[in-house]
């Protein structure tokens, strides 16, 4: 029985809440990480998984460190990106050039001009780049998918995306709070939905704002077989929009002519399946990811505008 390779991992972002992901992720792959990364200290959760991963706290150490493992024949084979989101770009052009493949979160980058940059520095380098894009993983989603695809043709139809993810006020004085950094509201919370449903029901075909604030956005996606009404919040109180008073924090929501699609379950092992996937040579590369990127990015410089007859049933219950 022929062996399993094993691959060496590094992480930049470990301290960060999606982080913990990666770990168990390359942990159930049955690789090895040999280096981590973060500004901030408080990473104690490296040692459920690899307690014995070299931890930098200045990149230009870890980089440093990263050249002279290579430099004595340990090549890292990926670099997991789980930074904030106005440095994935840098990382990735890190992980290229030093050999790595690399990994990143979403959103892979915040312009879609970066996507050509970077996949350009992939072929010099001869070394690839994936976004996890685990909504596209899950069995719910794939299964609508599916419905869809083999539905009518010239069929559109009319969704209502919500979702609502209470966050403290911590959250706008951190990185996520500062759109230059983060990508405002819908970049930050929405580009996983946004990616699923163009992955589903095609490219768009026109965007509107209805709303844009640093803790709330609506709008309209028409996309070539849907009308996507879309409403993302971080605000506890608009959880009382939909009568959520009994501590719940989060609230997500698709409806589809009328029918709301479950998937709050399921979500705990989509990381190392899209590991098992990209390792496997079916990972989500970069013009995977350039669609929804290219959404967002209109998302934010888009001037709000008074809506028509279609828009989200939240927008009218905030005037």
């Amino acid at each position: 029985m022929a062996e399993v390779q094993r691959y060496n991992f590094a992480i930049i972002g470990v301290a960060g809440f999606i982080a913990v992901r990666h770990l168990k992720a390359i942990k159930e792959t049955g690789n090895n990480l040999v280096a981590a990364l973060d500004i901030h200290d408080s990473v104690g959760i490296i040692d459920g998984y690899f307690p014995e991963t070299d931890f930098f706290i200045e990149f230009e150490r870890f980089d440093r460190h990263i050249d002279k493992l290579r430099r004595q024949g340990t090549n890292v084979d990926f670099v997991s990106i789980c930074s904030p989101n106005y440095l994935h770009d840098s990382h990735i052009r890190f992980a290229l050039r030093s050999g790595a493949n690399a990994i990143c979160e979403k959103p892979i980058v915040l312009n879609p001009w970066n996507i050509d940059a970077i996949k350009e520095y992939g072929n010099e380098t001869g070394k690839k780049v994936f976004n996890i894009l685990q909504l596209r993983l899950h069995p719910s989603i794939q299964a609508l998918r599916n419905t869809i695809l083999n539905g009518p043709r010239n069929k559109i139809y009319n969704i209502d995306l919500t979702y609502i993810t209470s966050r403290g006020n911590w959250y706008h004085y951190s990185w996520k709070g500062n759109v230059q950094k983060s990508g405002g509201i819908a970049t930050n919370i929405g580009v996983h939905f946004f990616d699923m449903l163009i992955w589903i029901f095609g490219d768009v075909r026109e965007s509107e704002v209805h709303l844009s604030q640093n803790n709330k956005a609506s709008g309209l996606l028409r996309l070539e077989r849907a009308n996507v009404r879309w409403f993302l919040s971080i605000d506890y109180n608009d959880l009382f929009l939909i009568s959520k008073k009994n501590g719940q924090r989060t609230y997500r929501s698709i409806i589809i002519d009328n029918q709301e699609i479950e998937f709050s379950e399921g979500f705990t092992d989509l990381h190392t399946r899209s590991y098992q996937e990209l390792l496997a040579g079916r990972g989500f590369g970069l013009e995977d990811a350039r669609k929804s990127i290219e959404a967002v990015y209109t998302i934010r410089n888009s001037i709000p505008v008074v809506p028509g007859t279609d828009y989200h049933p939240l927008l009218k219950m905030l005037h």
